[in-house]
Order: C-alpha cells, then structure tokens, then sequence
C-alpha cells in the first residue's frame, strides 16, 4: 500500500502539516522508522528528537511546533496521537482473515445457523443449535458447544473452546486456548469429608467489543451468567470465577485472578498477578495494583496496592519501611540494651539508698 501524508491524515482523523506529497508504505517504532514508514512522538524526549529521526512521517500532539524543515520528516497533528499511530497501523496491516466457507475436516452438528461470510477452519466442532451471525471467523481446532450464539464479526483464534448455552456479543475476539464456560469451582462436603459437586447450570455471557488474551478461563455461573462486559479487555492467563460481574471497558492484566460473585464496576485497572477475594466489590474506576491481595471491598476510584491490600500511598510508606527494617532493628535493639543498662544502674542505686 502506498498512500501520501495528506490521504492518512484524512484516514486516521489527523491533520496534515509539512510534507504533504511523501510517500508511506509502513508504520514502525518511533527508533525504527525509515523514509517510507509513519511513527508517532507523544512525550516530550520523543518530540525533542522529531529533527534526527529518519521517518517519512511522524504524528505529533495537537499545538506541536515544529521550525519548517524539508529535510525533516512529515507532521501530522492528532489530539491523540497514540491512537491515530493504531489507526495508521491497521491500514498498513489489515486483518487477514480466511476466505468465507466451512472447511472439509470441520464438524458442524444440527441446528446449525449462521449468517454471510463466516469461516469455520479445519478439525472445527461446532455443536447442535449454534448460532453465529455475520463475518464470524472460526479458526481451526476450536470447539463450540450447544445452543451457543455468537455475534457479527466476532473473531475465534485456534484451539478456543466456548461451551455450552454461551453466549457471545459481537466484534470479540478471543485468542488461542481460552475456555469460556468450564464449571465454576464448586463443591460442598458430606458427612464423611468428601467433596460432592454442585453442578454449575448458568451460563457466561461476553458483551461486545470484548477481547480475551490467551489461555484465560471464564468459569459458567452456578446459577444465572458470569458476565463480561462491553469493551474489557484481558490479557493472557486470566482467570475469572463463576457469577463474577464486569462492567464496562475494564483492563485485566495477565494472571489476575477474580474469586466466585465478585462484581467489578467500569473503567477499572486490575494490574498483573493481583487477586480478589470471593463475594467482594470493586467500584468504577478503581485501580488495583500488581501482586495486590485484595480481602475487602474496594470503593469508587480508589488505588490500592499490597497484600492485604492498602491504599497506595500508604503502600508505598510502608514498602520504604520495609527497605528500612533491618537498620529500624539494629536502633531498637541499641535502645533496648541502654534501657536495660539503665534500669540496672537504678536499680543498684535504690538498693543502695535503702541501706
């Protein structure tokens, strides 16, 4: 593909400043960008190096003034430049998504509709009863399960399994070797210790614009749906347990792991390898911290860090006091032997006063 400053600035929302007739074939990193290739600057170290980069373009902050420089690369302005670069990204790199049609080796039970265009890949098995709307792509070795319903342009990678009465909105993506609706982990004991199942008959519903990373599991509700809502994001290794409830574009950071009937409200952060107690709360826009433990609700736009979980900037007071804790040692325990040295000079000395 080959497309001038002023034709990209017109695709990615941008406004074109100099260069407008260059020629750009690519998109790449800001330190690898040649002549041919756009890149983007939106922190100042990278502005202050726009003059030495050998980009053909680069896209800048809205208001970035740069003195006119035909020798430089070409400016587009963006009121977000990171996501304008995404823009340019997908032009120069469309997704290559297999031809429609269902391939000899997949296996597609009765039931079966779907709307235009869908692909289902080789040694595909798609149960009884599913439903799968427009432009759904199904890649090889995935495994859908009975009566499920998957929407318009929603995206399966290899080796996903969605299984049964699950129900998935559109433009998802799910990548390789998740499983949406295993059981949720539940049993309760008998008499002679045993552990007996507590059959897990609800179902997990995943909103619209969802992307799940690789290898997550999305446990089914006991009862009801586990529910992930419009446009959360997971990375790789997440685990979500059952009659959990996200809101609403939420960010989920490889190996979090979210306890049964958690409900989490919109716009939250959970960093990587934290994890949330069972029946807990966390509300919009809180944030939770790496490797935090969190055992207590969490309240509206709150960050919290730690384990047991504690508000960040206590966190970080505490973690200085950690740093310090061997030298915090050796001052209590000097003041705990002239303590002693004091009380045994006192002690003589009333001794000797009641003589």
């Amino acid at each position: 593909m080959e497309i001038t400053i002023f034709q990209l600035a017109e695709k990615i929302g941008a406004k074109a400043g100099q260069g407008h007739k260059t020629i750009l074939r690519t998109a790449a990193p800001f330190d690898q960008a040649g002549p041919d290739a756009v890149t983007f600057a939106d922190n100042t170290r990278l502005l202050k190096l726009i003059g030495q980069s050998r980009a053909g373009a680069v896209i800048v902050p809205l208001g970035f003034i740069n003195e006119p420089d035909d020798s430089g690369p070409g400016i587009l302005l963006s009121d977000n430049p990171r996501l304008a670069f995404a823009s340019a990204i997908r032009l120069f790199f469309p997704d290559n998504r297999p031809a429609p049609g269902i391939r000899a080796k997949a296996f597609v039970g009765r039931g079966f509709s779907c709307g235009k265009d869908v692909f289902i890949g080789p040694n595909a098995v798609v149960g009884e009863k599913v439903t799968l709307g427009d432009r759904v792509c199904i890649h090889a070795g995935v495994v859908i399960g009975d009566n499920v319903v998957i929407g318009d342009d929603t995206l399966i990678y290899p080796n996903v399994s969605v299984l049964d009465r699950c129900v998935i909105g559109k433009r998802v993506i799910i990548h390789s070797g998740s499983v949406i609706g295993s059981d949720g982990f539940g049993f309760t004991p008998d008499s002679e210790g045993r552990h007996n199942k507590i059959p897990q008959v609800g179902i997990v519903r995943i909103d619209d614009d969802v992307e799940i990373g690789a290898s997550n599991t999305i446990d089914r509700a006991t009862f009801g749906e586990t529910r992930i809502g419009e446009g959360t994001k997971t990375d790789n290794h997440v685990h979500i347990a059952h009659n959990v409830i996200i809101g609403k574009h939420c960010i989920i950071v490889a190996q979090v792991g979210i306890a049964g009937s958690v409900t989490i409200g919109s716009h939250v952060i959970i960093a990587g390898q934290a994890g949330i107690g069972g029946h807990l709360s966390i509300g919009d826009g809180a944030v939770i911290g790496p490797q935090a433990g969190v055992a207590r609700s969490v309240g509206p736009g709150l960050t919290v860090s730690g384990t047991p979980e504690m508000p960040h900037k206590k966190w970080l007071r505490v973690q200085n006091l950690v740093a310090r804790l061997p030298e915090i040692k050796k001052s209590v325990s000097s003041l705990d032997q002239r303590l002693k040295e004091i009380e045994a000079r006192l002690d003589i000395e009333s001794k000797d006063d009641g003589k």
